[in-house]
């Protein structure tokens, strides 16, 4: 079970991540892309199913964003309404800062009476003043801490320019949170010097390390990838060279997840780090969709035959 390896240390972890179909769709066809949703995921060898909370991040940046902002259903409704029947534990993202410390605390006594486990977010950009901070959101949610686990986000790109990752990852586990999910990783360097900081500073703390679990998504096209870097995501200039030149951007994007998984894991096992990997699925193409299932079954094998799944 995911709490149990959570709270073990226990690597190996494998999640698959998804977004909610967007808010104007009818109710029908909401149950029609639940039902497909369900009937992927049902013999994937998963331990958790993440469920994103879409935001706008336009005002983060002042380039324009290569995709529409389309809003989405909240995760936590369509989880409970449609997705009951996956028996496997479900992670719920939330904003924290949107919402006043009642609003969260109700939010949290559903997600946990639900056997759901949270994770915050911070806010969708810099000059955004959150209602509610990161420090009191789980403050709120402690009261649970020894029944559930609660995680947060690493982004391995904010570390290679502030330097200070570890200290961010330390300051959330001091509030209880034990595990950590990376935005997509295509620069293997950053990720590693995440891990190099955090061990060092666990170590110097004598503190154990937390579950760091890694993103992977696959890229199916030009404005993908342009949508990629909007987002914040480094993605190297070998790896960006080598997608734009492939005959199929698709095809080439699931090798060079492979190998970046590759990389991670044996990076782990050898310093003995806990982690896992999250394949992310929020496109609607079917070729897009297939090959995030090719990753998960793909990573799979990957971690067992590491012995570490």
């Amino acid at each position: 079970m995911f709490l149990d390896k959570i709270k073990s240390k226990q690597s190996g972890v494998l999640v698959y991540g998804i977004t909610p179909p967007k808010s104007h769709t009818e109710p029908e066809r909401v149950k029609e892309i639940a039902e497909k949703t369900l009937a992927r995921l049902y013999d994937l060898d998963i331990d958790a199913l993440i469920v994103y909370d879409v935001q706008d991040e336009s005002a983060r940046t002042n380039e324009e964003r290569p995709f529409p902002f389309i809003t989405a259903l909240d995760p936590l409704e369509f989880t409970k309404n449609h997705l009951q029947s996956l028996d496997l534990p479900k992670i719920i993202y939330r904003p924290a800062g949107k919402y006043t410390p009642d609003e969260l605390s109700m939010w949290v006594d559903e997600v946990v009476q639900n056997n759901f486990a949270p994770v915050f977010v911070g806010v969708p950009a810099p000059d955004f003043q959150p209602i509610t901070s990161l420090p009191e959101a789980y403050r709120i949610w402690q009261r649970y801490q020894e029944a559930s686990v609660i995680g947060a986000i690493m982004i391995p790109e904010r570390h290679a320019i502030l330097n200070d990752e570890d200290k961010r990852i330390l300051d959330k586990m001091n509030h209880g949170v034990s595990f950590f999910v990376s935005q997509c990783v295509f620069n293997v360097e950053y990720a590693k010097q995440v891990l190099n900081a955090v061990a060092s500073t666990c170590q110097a703390e004598n503190r154990e390390m937390p579950t760091m679990i890694f993103t992977i998504a696959t890229c199916g096209s030009r404005k993908t990838l342009q949508f990629m870097e909007w987002l914040g995501i480094h993605i190297p200039d070998a790896i960006k060279d080598e997608l734009l030149a492939a005959e199929n951007i698709l095809e080439k994007s699931v090798q060079l997840c492979l190998n970046i998984a590759e990389d991670i894991i044996a990076y782990c096992v050898e310093k003995q780090i806990p982690f896992g990997f999250n394949i992310e699925s929020v496109a609607i193409r079917k070729d897009e969709i297939e090959a995030s299932i090719f990753l998960v079954n793909s990573i799979g094998q990957m971690l067992k035959s590491q012995n570490v799944r």
